[in-house]
């Protein structure tokens, strides 16, 4: 019997999906251990010291994910060892050792051992020696800033999502570079703080707006009215999160998303100047909207949710801490719109709740007290 070749081996190898039984194969003689590397296409890194020696073996990967600090020379050999990579997940990940009262702290909660966490070098070199990147996640990674970010749109034609949350040196700077952009389909920019009104501006008048579908500004709270009218140019806009951006956003602000017809999710969470002005206003306009979280929306009274009565397209509904909604609100949009299959209310309310009504509405849809 002839010896099975690379090709033989690594058709072998593409169909066992389990890692422990791979390694076993791995470990039966070198031939094997060279096929299942030419075979891998995913590799998560837990100890990024050890990427010298491992990353030759797989050239072929499409996806990296490493979430504890990592060098840029370990990006530069990362570059230099997979330009198939497609998928770049560098987010890092929060320290077990968290206190609750940090957790709303973003980027000081995180698992960085010392200061030799990659920048900007680290990024542009992996934007080059990848091109064909498609996916990159960078949350919390706080040496990325705006000449980084600008290098791997640069290079990085083909980026579909970028995620850079809790970034904190990510500025206007780095979003007019994203703007340009021409197959950009989801950015999250959760607690990027130097963002304002400028970078916003960047994005509606780039070429990233004829593709961009999912936006994240959550906790960007220097944005104001003035950014958000300018989001409606975004034609293509499904997603929109813009909770805890602050009180510089309103009802002005409110009427301007109401013309984003194309939007399916959208989070207003804390925004304490929007009122029932803005929510009898999407209702109507809004007819693809599938999800709204209004938690925290305190102007917020049952005359605007009862505006969701008879909508065609909702099936999520969020209203915790929303006090000036009653039961008597909420059963009557339970009642009137035949799609909504979820409503979170703030726990408060439960005790006002009767056992009948509760079951009435329970064959309806399904509440959360939250």
């Amino acid at each position: 019997m002839e010896k099975l070749g690379d090709d033989e081996l690594s058709s072998i190898l593409s169909r066992i999906s389990d890692s422990r039984d791979r390694k076993s194969c791995s470990e039966v003689c070198r031939a094997w251990a060279r096929a299942e590397g030419l075979s891998r296409v995913s590799l998560r890194a837990l100890d990024p010291s050890s990427l010298p020696q491992l990353l030759p073996r797989f050239p072929n990967l499409a996806s990296f994910e490493a979430t504890r600090s990592i060098s840029d020379t370990h990006l530069e050999t990362l570059a230099r060892a997979c330009p198939a990579l497609e998928t770049l997940n560098l987010s890092l990940r929060r320290s077990r050792f968290t206190m609750p009262e940090e957790l709303d702290q973003g980027d000081d909660d995180v698992d960085v051992d010392g200061d030799d966490d990659f920048g900007d070098h680290g990024l542009r070199a992996v934007a080059i020696g990848c091109p064909r990147l498609r996916k990159v996640y960078l949350r919390r990674r706080r040496g990325i800033g705006d000449a980084g970010v600008a290098a791997l749109v640069r290079y990085a034609t083909n980026l579909s999502v970028l995620d850079l949350s809790w970034c904190s040196r990510i500025a206007d700077e780095a979003v007019e570079a994203i703007a340009s952009m021409s197959s950009l389909m989801a950015l999250i920019l959760h607690g990027c703080s130097l963002v304002t009104d400028l970078g916003l501006a960047h994005l509606a008048n780039g070429t990233a707006s004829q593709t961009l579908g999912r936006l994240d500004l959550s906790e960007c709270d220097r944005i104001s009215d003035n950014g958000v009218c300018l989001l409606p140019k975004l034609e293509n806009l499904q997603e929109l999160d813009l909770a805890e951006c602050g009180p510089k956003v309103t009802d002005f602000g409110g009427f301007a998303i109401a013309s984003i017809y194309n939007l399916k999710r959208l989070n207003l969470s804390w925004l304490i100047n929007l009122s029932d002005a803005t929510i009898i206003s999407l209702a109507p306009n809004c007819v693809n909207l599938v999800e709204i979280d209004l938690t925290g929306c305190e102007l917020i009274t049952g005359s605007g949710v009862q505006a969701f009565a008879g909508h065609g397209s909702v099936e999520i509904l969020v209203l915790a801490s929303c006090f000036n909604v009653s039961l008597d609100d909420i059963v009557h949009v339970v009642f009137g719109c035949p799609t909504l299959r979820y409503v979170g209310l703030d726990k408060s309310l439960r005790g006002w709740m009767s056992s009948s009504a509760r079951e009435q509405v329970a064959k309806l849809c399904k509440i959360d007290w939250l």
